[in-house]
């Protein structure tokens, strides 16, 4: 009879299962990528080399569109594709002035003439201040709500006796003064912070299928609001549509060799427009606009009229600007620049600021000569 020999080893290693050597990190990576058929057609079509398809993508499209294969458009959307996990929501928002938003108690005729004169489909909606941002309304279903109504009230007037209406609709039945939170349409919009990547932003928004979503700081406070068009135009370039117009160029040359500039505009278009020796250096790591610029070089909001020293030998001369911002800038080299009349009295060099604030203020009135705000 056989005997059974007990098992000498300590509990706890006994009870441990056998287990089987992990793979090395080689062979798991060298497995993933084989699996992947996406990798597999691209070496075997471009005859890369097993490792990182971003990578060897990256190093493709820096060969040139042409040799890659691909147009120059493909070319440009898959650099925006590649660059994409880089970009903060904060790099995509709409900013705080800019936002549209209406509050919560607007009369329906209002909301109607919000719509009509932004051509926004959806609008943020708050209670008190944007701070207290509680959703969005959708245009759609503020022309759901109308027909509805004026589809309903002309069946009963037709049901009464009285004469049916062609058009099957009776408009006059539709209460305009009603407000946007008794008609219930605000909808959920999503909330996001400035250092949220872009991407995951996109994957939230097809999971909830909301559109919109908010920008928060820290303290709760709005910062700006970003759609999923804002972040597909990261991929595909700018989309215009039906309503949108032909925006003004943000720089402008003028004839003097001066240039005229949105306040607005961006550090990159201003560089790319006046040329390289327009170069802020590491301020534009901090800003991105000349208004921002003009703000950080002096330390605060500068006024009309007064003129700021720029990159090199350019100076940047303030022509609007309100307690909130800066509206309009004219840019030009500092030889190029009018003299300006001195003060009866003052030192020689000091210029009249009742002056400056003469010109700038006659600079402005002609809205002609320069740029549109957007």
């Amino acid at each position: 009879m056989a005997m059974s020999i007990p098992d000498q080893r300590p509990a706890s290693e006994a009870a441990e299962p056998a287990q089987e050597p992990p793979n090395p990190p080689s062979m798991k990576a060298a497995h993933e990528v084989g699996d992947n058929w996406l990798g597999r057609a691209l070496r075997t079509v471009f005859g890369w080399k097993a490792g990182s398809i971003r990578a060897d993508l990256r190093t493709a499209l820096e060969e040139g569109a042409g040799a890659a294969g691909f147009s120059p458009k493909e070319s440009a959307m898959l650099r925006n594709i590649l660059s994409l996990r880089e970009r903060r929501v904060a790099d995509v928002m709409v900013p705080r002035a800019d936002i549209i938003a209406v509050q919560k108690n607007i009369a329906l005729g209002d909301l109607l003439k919000v719509f009509a004169s932004q051509a926004h489909s959806r609008l943020v909606v708050y209670d008190d201040t944007l701070d207290d941002a509680i959703g969005m309304v959708h245009i759609r279903d503020l022309i759901a709500l109308m027909t509805a109504r004026a589809v309903v009230a002309a069946a009963e007037a037709g049901g009464e006796g009285g004469e049916p209406l062609s058009t099957g609709l009776d408009l006059k039945a539709i209460d305009l003064a009603l407000s946007l939170s008794a008609a219930k349409l605000v909808r959920e919009i999503l909330f996001a912070p400035p250092s949220m990547p872009v991407i995951d932003l996109l994957a939230k928004m097809q999971a909830t299928r909301i559109h919109l979503a908010l920008v928060v700081d820290e303290y709760g406070g709005t910062d700006g609001v970003v759609s999923m068009e804002d972040i597909v135009e990261q991929i595909v370039g700018d989309i215009a549509d039906e309503h949108d117009e032909d925006m003004a160029p943000g720089v402008v040359r003028q004839a003097d060799g001066s240039y005229l500039a949105n306040a607005r505009a961006s550090l990159e278009d201003a560089t790319a427009i006046i040329g390289p020796e327009f170069d802020v250096g590491e301020v534009a790591q901090e800003v991105d606009t000349l208004a921002g610029y003009v703000a950080t070089r002096i330390g605060r909001l500068p006024v009309r009229g007064e003129i700021v020293p720029g990159p090199g030998k350019f100076e940047i001369e303030v022509l609007d600007a309100d307690p909130r911002r800066v509206k309009r800038l004219k840019i030009y080299r500092s030889l190029d620049r009018p003299a300006r009349p001195r003060v009866a009295g003052a030192p020689s060099g000091a210029s009249d600021p009742t002056g400056s604030r003469d010109q700038s203020a006659s600079s402005s009135s002609d809205p002609s000569q320069a740029p549109t705000e957007s």
